[in-house]
């Protein structure tokens, strides 16, 4: 059988890297500029053909936001997001954003220099990644930041036992 075939009305895909880290019994999420610097997000990126998706945001991870860690292999969550305005072409894009935790053990300075990554509280990670955008974009940054605090607590309580 020949490769899968994408139909032509399907998204394109992107990987992103919910950066985190552990503050005593607090959690705080990496967010950086995006490329025109008016709003902020997860550091994400196209996947490459010979990397994993994993490894892809791995590697936006260490290129946008300076970052190294224990990324999960598999991703917790999609969802959808977009790039451009409709008042310039191309207008809206829509992609698909497939998300993996990645546990920050080190930071450096990004080779991306513009990216400005900074670490925020849960609560201020989602008023953060709401402004400038569309609701419905908005709710779906944010409905990230609550699966991976999910996602988090669950393997911090399976360590626990």
């Amino acid at each position: 059988m020949g490769a899968a075939r994408i139909p032509q009305h399907a998204l394109p895909l992107q990987v992103a890297a919910v950066c985190y880290r552990r503050r005593g019994p607090s959690i705080e999420f990496l967010l950086v500029n995006t490329n025109g610097g008016g709003k902020w997000t997860f550091p994400k990126g196209d996947p490459e053909s010979n990397l994993s998706h994993g490894q892809a945001a791995e590697r936006e991870a260490r290129e946008e936001a300076g970052v190294r860690g224990r990324i999960d292999s598999r991703h917790f969550c999609l969802c959808i997001h977009s790039k451009g305005g409709f008042w310039k072409p191309p207008g809206v894009r829509e992609y698909v954003i497939k998300a993996f935790l990645l546990e920050v053990e080190r930071t450096d300075a990004p080779p991306e220099e513009s990216r400005n990554p900074t670490w925020f509280s849960p609560e201020d990670a989602k008023k953060i990644l709401a402004k400038g955008r569309e609701v419905k974009y908005a709710r779906e940054l944010q409905a990230v930041v609550d699966r991976a605090l999910e996602k988090i607590g669950t393997a911090q309580a399976a360590t626990a036992r």
